[in-house]
């Protein structure tokens, strides 16, 4: 048998099974993420009740994704422990379709949290592996493939919601999250993964906050990640208010995650093989402080364009670029850990707080609030000088 086609043949079909996998864990996102709130009022909930809900969900999130990456590296589970978390995820959502009342929301809300937590960062620990270095595949193709999902899966969720209601939506995403667990199940075996050799201990989540680089790393990804927060907030309230109609509004948001896909698709792998991830990361930072200074000083439609182009340097060449450092800096049997770590308690945590403080900042100065996000993502650049390698 000749061996080199037979690691071809496989290569090509991880990455077919990997595309399977972000496309439906992304089109289930992209379902849900935009009309659970909707929903939820259309069940009774008042606004509180409803942030008492997602409040929960997102504190429940914080814990649960890290615990399930360090059992997924000890126990050598990680494509178990995906697509468990993805079949509770599906079943939570569509048990949302027989319930009324906060207490019975709330339940499905936190089940529905515990079964997602997990998802994101076990499917890119999974992927990085099967991706060799970039070997068998660029993790970035899979990655487009998932944003690409969830645009598509968003513009289908609307057209179900105005043809049968919010209900349908619920439906499909969480049929989506069916159709993760199982294509969970399909991803080829990852002998560094699955074996249960060599295992961490439960000293893990120690042996990564030891490691400075690791700390720097996603100490870096919370500043830059976390100045977005005031964009994803109040960035249509602004510009509805500066009389930027609703279908250029949605073009404008739409442009920024179609840049997103174009670098990870193409752009990012290409700059960060001849600037590397600490590079990348620099030329991220930089990016989001540019991009706000624009939000920051006006609203001319051909500035806002130009700003929204940069969200592909300002979150995907970010993401790319941290994934490079993480996956170079720490023990391939941390990795679920890790990126659970980076994603629940990095960009998660620093979304939830930078959200929280954007609202008065924004009660406080309107648009010129972005001077402060475009501060906070320059900082992260002495963070992104001091991981380049020394050589």
């Amino acid at each position: 048998m000749n061996t080199s086609r037979t690691g071809i043949a496989g290569s090509r079909g991880g990455l077919t099974r990997f595309l399977m996998l972000y496309a439906a864990l992304y089109g289930a996102y992209g379902c849900l993420s935009p009309i659970l709130p909707n929903f939820l009022a259309s069940r009774g909930l008042s606004a509180q009740e409803i942030g008492y809900v997602l409040a929960g969900a997102g504190a429940l999130r914080l814990l649960a994704g890290p615990l399930a990456g360090g059992l997924a590296d000890r126990r050598g589970a990680g494509r178990l422990i995906l697509a468990a978390g993805a079949c509770i995820a599906g079943c939570a959502a569509l048990a949302h379709l027989s319930g009324y009342g906060f207490r019975p929301l709330l339940l499905l809300g936190l089940a529905y949290a515990l079964g997602t937590a997990p998802l994101a960062p076990l499917a890119d620990a999974l992927a990085l592996a099967a991706a060799q270095g970039g070997r068998a595949f660029q993790y970035g193709w899979v990655r487009a493939a998932g944003s690409a999902a969830f645009i598509a899966a968003t513009g289908a969720a609307g057209g179900l919601v105005q043809a049968q209601g919010l209900a349908a939506a619920v439906t499909a995403g969480g049929l989506l999250f069916l159709a993760t667990a199982t294509a969970a199940g399909l991803l080829p075996a990852d002998p560094a993964t699955d074996k249960g050799e060599d295992r961490p201990s439960r000293q893990g989540f120690t042996t990564l906050l030891r490691l400075p680089r690791f700390r720097r790393t996603v100490l870096a990804a919370a500043l830059v990640i976390g100045a977005h927060a005031m964009h994803d907030a109040f960035a249509m309230i602004l510009w509805r208010g500066a009389g930027i109609g609703a279908g250029a509004a949605g073009l404008l948001w739409s442009e920024g995650v179609a840049a997103e896909v174009l670098v990870f698709l193409l752009a990012g792998p290409w700059l960060l093989a001849r600037i590397g991830p600490a590079g990348g990361l620099m030329l991220a930072a930089v990016a989001g402080a540019f991009r706000w200074a624009v939000m920051a000083e006006t609203v001319a439609i051909p500035w806002l364009a130009g700003a929204q182009m940069l969200h592909g340097l300002s979150f995907a060449l970010l993401h790319l670029a941290c994934l490079g450092l993480i996956e170079a800096q720490t023990p391939a049997s941390l990795w679920a850990t890790a990126l659970s770590l980076y994603g629940t308690v990095g960009l998660g945590l620093a979304g939830v707080a930078m959200t929280l403080a954007a609202g008065s900042l924004y009660a406080a100065f309107e648009a010129r609030g972005f001077w402060v996000m475009s501060g906070l993502s320059l900082s992260a650049l002495p963070l992104a000088l001091s991981l380049r390698e020394r050589g």
